[in-house]
């Protein structure tokens, strides 16, 4: 195993998170490709673990915080660390150590760039992307919001510590329809594919259903409302990980419709 950066070669399966196998990743559509074409002039950078035969079982992903969805400078924010854990395609790479090359890898890459520290998120159950799991590579809690810990590294003195965005504006409902809103980065294969799957939904609910999406592709635009990638139903969050069915959108959709005929 061994640590690359990102070839075109490689491309295709970066955008479909290893999981080229999976018919829900081409379902999730096309805008991790974009995000990807506009964050690798600003700083992204991408490593691989690959096999001695050049199959890749990990990646990991990470932006300038001021390109991110927090609130940093001087620092790299790590969106997405993922060691392939399925049996289908290349098979479960876990526990071989790929984790631990991967973040070595990004820290080395960060701090010759010049950066102060590297942050990154985590949950603090123990599900993907576990808070505990960055601790034994020396991060620690600079911030909290329900259960994202935002985790960070410095590595220097002077070093700020990041700080989640937190939500800035009301959603704007529309009057006399169902709202369904979905804020969407376009880094997460997961988030894309609530989004795609809400999108469809809400259009085939019909005319008393209205459909707001906003772009937060861009740092302003997290900044702007406080919120990265989030799906809310007449102003009721949603959770979205892991990805919710369509059908399930499709049925809180429809009772939310109930409820605005009971209201009427």
């Amino acid at each position: 195993m061994r640590t690359i950066d990102l070839t075109d070669e490689h491309l295709p399966e970066f955008l479909l998170c290893l999981e080229e196998w999976n018919p829900e990743a081409r379902e999730a559509g096309s805008r991790r490709q974009r995000w990807y074409e506009k964050m690798r002039d600003r700083g992204l950078g991408v490593k691989l673990a690959v096999d001695e035969r050049g199959r890749v079982g990990g990646m990991i992903q990470y932006l300038p915080a001021e390109q991110s969805v927090i609130e940093g400078r001087d620092l790299y924010f790590i969106h997405c660390i993922w060691v392939h854990g399925y049996k289908q395609g290349r098979g479960d790479c876990r526990r071989q150590g790929l984790g631990r090359a991967l973040i070595a890898a990004a820290e080395a890459d960060v701090r010759a760039k010049g950066a102060k520290g590297l942050a990154a998120w985590g949950l603090w159950l123990p599900f993907w992307m576990k808070a505990s799991w960055f601790r034994r590579y020396g991060f620690r809690k600079a911030d909290r919001a329900d259960m994202r810990v935002l985790m960070w590294k410095p590595f220097a003195p002077e070093a700020v510590p990041p700080r989640w965005i937190r939500p800035r504006k009301p959603l704007d409902l529309v009057p006399g329809k169902v709202t369904v809103t979905a804020f969407v980065n376009g880094w997460c294969m997961g988030m894309n594919l609530a989004y795609e799957r809400a999108r469809r939904a809400a259009a085939d609910c019909g005319e008393r259903v209205a459909f707001c999406e906003i772009d937060t592709s861009d740092h302003a635009g997290v900044g702007e409302w406080g919120r990265s990638d989030a799906l809310f139903i007449d102003g009721k969050e949603v959770r979205t990980g892991p990805p919710p069915s369509y059908d399930k959108i499709r049925a809180l959709i429809a009772k939310a419709l109930e409820r605005q005929a009971r209201g009427r």
